[in-house]
């Protein structure tokens, strides 16, 4: 397979492109990217900084990947920008390198739907499967699970988490962490119930669903704080091994939770 490379598109010599990649007119990559088979560049792009881009992903017109990042500690450090495979990403999108204040990688993972003008930050690690609608804008060191779906301008703070199948609604402003499988909506961004309708799609079970449900309630409806809501959900665990994956899944975010999560 041979690279299709736009005359008007220039490419340092030192770049890594693999077979079958586009690049379309007047793009810019520079010498420390790498770029994975059948990934398609549109027009007017630039692909900078230590980036490296897996197989068949699609870049829209005016993407800015591999930029410095936003952070005036910032001092040019090689930091990088790690993204996966088969992701779709829209007009005027920006991506960050990372920065020696945390792991030094921004990452993206794989089969990601994000819409024009996101912007992802410094050192924000970005799931798989997951969809942010345009103008979903992130601080630095933000979080993101699998298969979240973050809603158009939407604004996630520095260092907030949001986890694996939660969805975040539109012009949301998320100032603490969003818990996995959690709906979620509104400024200051409160917890609205658990994604039913996206688990069933996914495949979780009736029972799986009923037990986020139940956690829910003792999160949010208990007045506990959420070492007792850990311990109610622990015990649920060791009764029923069926749903113990997804309670894990739950208990571990909590657990983590650097910012503390979301409140009605």
């Amino acid at each position: 397979m041979t690279i299709n490379i736009h005359p008007t598109a220039i490419v340092d010599p030192n770049a890594q492109i693999a077979a079958g990649v586009t690049i379309g007119a007047y793009s810019i990559v520079g010498p420390n990217v790498q770029i994975g088979a059948n990934t398609r560049i549109g027009e007017h792009c630039v692909i900078d900084g230590h980036t490296t881009i897996g197989q068949d992903n699609v870049f829209y017109r005016f993407c800015s990947i591999g930029g410095m990042p936003q952070d005036k500690k910032y001092a040019g450090e090689p930091t990088r920008l790690e993204i996966g495979d088969r992701n779709t990403v829209r007009e005027f999108v920006t991506f960050n390198v990372g920065t020696t204040q945390d792991v030094g990688v921004t990452r993206v993972g794989s089969d990601n739907w994000v819409m024009a003008y996101v912007h992802v930050a410094h050192d924000c690690q970005i799931g798989s499967q997951t969809i942010l609608a345009n103008g979903v804008q992130m601080g630095g060191h933000v979080h993101i699970g699998d298969w979240a779906i973050v809603g158009g301008l939407a604004a996630v703070h520095q260092f907030g988490k949001i986890g694996a199948h939660a969805m975040v609604g539109g012009s949301s402003a998320l100032h603490k962490d969003a818990p996995p499988f959690v709906m979620a909506s509104g400024n200051p961004c409160v917890p609205v119930g658990i994604n039913v309708e996206g688990l069933r799609r996914r495949g979780f079970t009736a029972a799986e669903i009923t037990a986020l449900r139940d956690a829910y309630k003792i999160i949010y409806r208990r007045g506990l704080t959420v070492d007792q809501a850990c311990e109610e959900m622990q015990a649920r665990q060791a009764q029923e091994p069926e749903v113990a994956a997804v309670l894990d899944t739950m208990l571990s975010f909590l657990r983590n939770s650097q910012r503390g999560i979301i409140r009605p």
